[in-house]
C-alpha cells in the first residue's frame, strides 16, 4: 500500500466489539491507601514526577527480580522458555489496554524505539516519496521530531508544523487545509505533550488524516496509562508508548501498535533471525505483521514486569484511574494558581495529570531543588524537549509536576508549600 492509500481499511471504532474486551477486568473502587501500601516508594517521597518515571508496585518489582533469579538458576534461554506463556500474555494485556489485537502489538525498549522503527519502516517501504510532506503538531517531542528530520534528509520530504488554536490544541481547520493538497505522506500527532497538561483531539485529527490519505502515527507516550487510549476509536496506523511513565512499569519497556493491514507495507531497520527469515544466500523474508518489529534479544524480566503493571491497571480500570488522576491534577493546579507570582501553563479544554507552572523571579531548576528538599519529586521541562511550542510567547522552561492516582492531598500541599516558601517571596 502506498502512503496515498493508507487511509483505506481502518477498523471501525472499538465499542462493544472491542477485541480485548474479554481481557479487561471489572473495575473496582480505587483504594488509594491500599495502592500506596503496595508502592514502597510512597513511604519515602511524594512522587509528583510520574510523567518522567512512575513509582512501581511491589508486585512489579517481585516479577522482575523473580525472573532474573530464575535466569540465574536455570539459564536465560531456559527461563524464557519456561515463561513463554506469560510473555505472550504481556502482549495480550497491552493489546487489551489499547483496544488492539495481540498480533498488532510489539513490546519494545521505549516509545522512541517503536516510533523510530516504524518511521524507518515507512521510509524503506516506499511510503515517504521525495517532495511529499510530513505534518506535525506543535506538541511534538524532541526524539520524534529529530527522527523525522533524519529520515527527511534521505527521503527528500518536507516537514510542516500545523498551528494550534489559542488553547494550545492542534488547529483542526488548519490541519484539514494542510491535507487538502493530497501531498501529505505522514501526519505525526501527539496525544499529550511532555511539557503541558492539555489533551490533543487526536481522534478528530486522525479522522481528517484518513480522509486526506495520510499515514497517521500517534505519540501516546504521555497518555497511555493515565487516559483511555483506543486505537480503533482513534483510527491511527501506528501508536507508540512507554512503560515507565503512567503505566508504572519498568524502565526499558515500551509498546508499539501497528495496524494489521498496514504492517505489511513497512520494512523496519534492525532485523534479526526473529524479525525475518534468512531463506536464501542473498535473500531474506520479513515476518508477517508486527512480528517483523520484534527482535530476538529482549530484557524478558522487564517485559514481564510491564505485564504485571498493565494487568494491575486493567484491574483498577482505566476510566477509574483517569478520573482520579484528573481530579488530583486539577486540585494541584488550584493550589499552585492561588499562590502569588505562580502561573500555570497547561491550557486546553481537556487536561490530564501533567501540571506545568513557573514562579516569577525563580528559575524552574531552583523550584525543583526546593521541592526535593521537602521530599517532593518534580522536574524541569525546557525548550529543547518541545521547541515547537515552548519559547516565543510561551516560557522557555517550566516546572512539571505529574501526580498519579496514588497522590494524596497532603503531597500536593507539600509542593504548594515549598513553592510558597521560596526565598524572597
Amino acid at each position: 500500500m502506498t502512503a496515498s492509500g493508507a487511509g483505506i481499511g481502518h477498523r471501525a471504532p472499538v465499542g462493544g466489539s472491542d477485541p480485548g474486551a474479554s481481557l479487561r477486568h471489572v473495575p473496582r473502587p480505587l483504594d488509594v491507601a491500599a495502592e500506596r501500601a503496595a508502592t514502597p516508594g510512597c513511604a519515602t517521597v511524594a512522587h509528583l514526577n510520574n510523567a518522567g518515571a512512575a513509582l512501581a508496585t511491589d508486585a512489579t518489582l517481585d516479577t522482575v527480580i523473580g525472573h532474573l533469579r530464575l535466569e540465574a538458576e536455570i539459564g536465560g534461554y531456559e527461563a524464557e522458555e519456561a515463561a513463554s506463556d506469560r510473555i505472550g500474555a504481556v502482549r495480550a494485556s497491552v493489546a487489551a489496554l489499547v483496544g488492539a489485537d495481540p498480533g498488532e502489538v510489539a513490546i519494545t525498549g521505549s516509545d522512541t524505539e517503536g516510533f523510530t522503527k516504524a518511521l524507518w519502516g515507512l521510509y524503506l517501504g516506499g511510503g515517504l516519496g521525495r517532495g511529499r510532506r510530513i505534518l506535525v503538531d506543535r506538541l511534538a517531542y524532541d526524539s520524534h521530531y529529530m527522527g523525522l528530520l533524519q529520515v527527511s534528509e534521505l527521503a527528500g520530504t518536507v516537514i510542516d508544523t500545523v498551528p494550534s488554536v489559542p488553547d494550545g490544541t492542534v488547529d483542526l481547520d488548519a490541519l484539514a487545509d494542510a491535507l487538502a493538497g493530497g501531498d501529505v505522506a505522514l501526519a505525526s500527532l501527539t496525544h499529550v505533550g511532555t511539557h503541558r497538561g492539555l489533551v490533543n483531539p487526536v481522534a478528530d485529527a486522525a479522522r481528517l488524516c484518513r480522509t486526506g490519505g495520510a499515514v497517521t502515527f500517534v505519540d501516546a507516550c504521555q497518555s497511555v496509562g493515565q487516559l483511555p487510549v483506543d486505537v480503533g476509536a482513534i483510527g491511527c496506523d501506528v501508536l507508540t508508548g512507554t512503560g515507565r511513565k503512567w503505566l508504572r512499569g519498568p524502565r526499558g519497556t515500551g509498546l508499539l501498535y501497528v495496524r494489521a493491514e498496514f504492517a505489511a507495507t513497512l520494512r523496519p531497520i534492525g532485523i534479526d533471525g526473529r524479525a525475518a527469515v534468512w531463506d536464501g544466500d542473498v535473500h531474506y523474508r520479513l515476518q508477517d505483521g508486527v512480528q517483523r518489529f520484534i527482535p530476538f534479544e529482549s530484557p524478558v524480566a522487564l517485559r514481564l514486569g510491564l505485564g504485571t503493571a498493565v494487568d494491575h491497571l486493567l484491574d483498577l480500570g482505566i476510566d477509574t484511574v483517569a478520573g482520579q488522576v484528573a481530579a488530583v491534577a486539577e486540585d494541584l493546579r488550584g493550589l499552585l494558581g492561588s499562590i502569588d507570582g505562580v502561573d500555570v501553563h497547561d491550557g486546553g479544554r481537556r487536561r490530564c495529570g501533567i501540571v506545568t507552572f513557573t514562579v516569577a523571579g525563580h528559575d524552574p531548576a531552583e523550584v525543583v531543588a526546593r521541592a526535593r528538599a521537602a521530599a517532593v519529586n518534580v522536574s524541569v521541562t525546557d525548550r529543547p524537549a518541545a521547541r515547537l511550542d515552548l519559547g516565543g510567547d510561551r516560557p522557555d522552561r517550566v516546572v512539571r509536576a505529574s501526580p498519579h492516582y496514588f497522590t494524596t492531598p497532603d503531597e500536593s500541599a507539600r509542593l504548594a508549600e515549598a513553592v510558597a516558601d521560596l526565598p524572597g517571596r
